[in-house]
């Protein structure tokens, strides 16, 4: 793997009482071991695993595509400092890679397209096609097949927001091939219990403190899905 682990230094962090240094999970010195060729993060809305994500692509020095935001209401100067107090260790050198989720690729595929009109030959590097001819599945579907069969580190943050059941598979096979292939190494913020059955993956739960290895039968996702589909009258007639 190109990551071998990830380290929290909550020590250094430079206030406890503003995002992201208040969330609780982070706040306990701990190393995550990335060991496997997919690791996942799981954990309810707003339990931390997008936030520690981002932060590390940015500590692995991951370009993160971001459309312009406006002024806000209540400015945060620390919302986007929290990779300066984690250490990742590389098993041999740097390598490039990406992050997808959904907002930063739509901009993406709009800025491609931007390109394509003075260069249509960029397009090749992405399906062949305009991202913006598809539909948003099939859009997303062809840029992981090209994108990930370069050599590097990825990292996702809920891809199946857009995929259908049947393209969740198709993307779990490409995980699976990628990182079978030795070149690639995924670490995805997820709900899918689709995506958290990876064989071989590490699924950290961020819904315990400090953050730790869960089973993937053990997962609320998990457990939530199969007991709904088992008896989906029951928890309909409780609404």
């Amino acid at each position: 793997m190109h990551v071998d682990s990830v380290t929290l230094h909550p020590d250094r962090y430079p206030t406890d009482e503003h995002y992201p240094f208040n969330l609780e999970v982070l706040r306990h010195p701990t190393t995550l071991a990335l060991g496997q060729p997919v690791t996942l993060f799981v954990g309810e809305n707003g339990s931390g695993k997008s936030t520690l994500l981002r932060a590390l692509a940015r500590r692995c020095g991951i370009h993160m595509w971001r459309p312009q935001v406006g002024r806000r209401s209540t400015p945060n100067p620390y919302e986007d400092l929290l990779d300066r107090f984690i250490s990742v260790r590389w098993t041999d050198r740097p390598v490039p890679g990406s992050f997808f989720d959904a907002e930063t690729f739509n901009h993406f595929a709009l800025v491609l397209e931007d390109w394509a009109v003075d260069d249509p030959g960029q397009l090749k590097y992405f399906g062949g096609h305009s991202l913006l001819t598809l539909s948003h599945g099939q859009s997303l579907m062809s840029f992981f097949h090209a994108r990930y069969a370069i050599r590097g580190i990825y990292f996702l943050d809920e891809p199946e927001t857009a995929l259908s059941p049947s393209s969740l598979l198709e993307l779990l096979r490409l995980l699976v091939e990628m990182g079978r292939a030795g070149h690639a190494q995924f670490v995805i913020a997820t709900h899918s219990p689709i995506l958290l059955a990876c064989p071989d993956a590490t699924i950290l739960s961020f819904d315990t403190v400090p953050i730790a290895p869960i089973a993937y039968e053990d997962t609320a996702h998990y457990r939530v899905y199969r007991e709904f589909m088992a008896d989906p009258a029951r928890w309909v007639a409780q609404l």
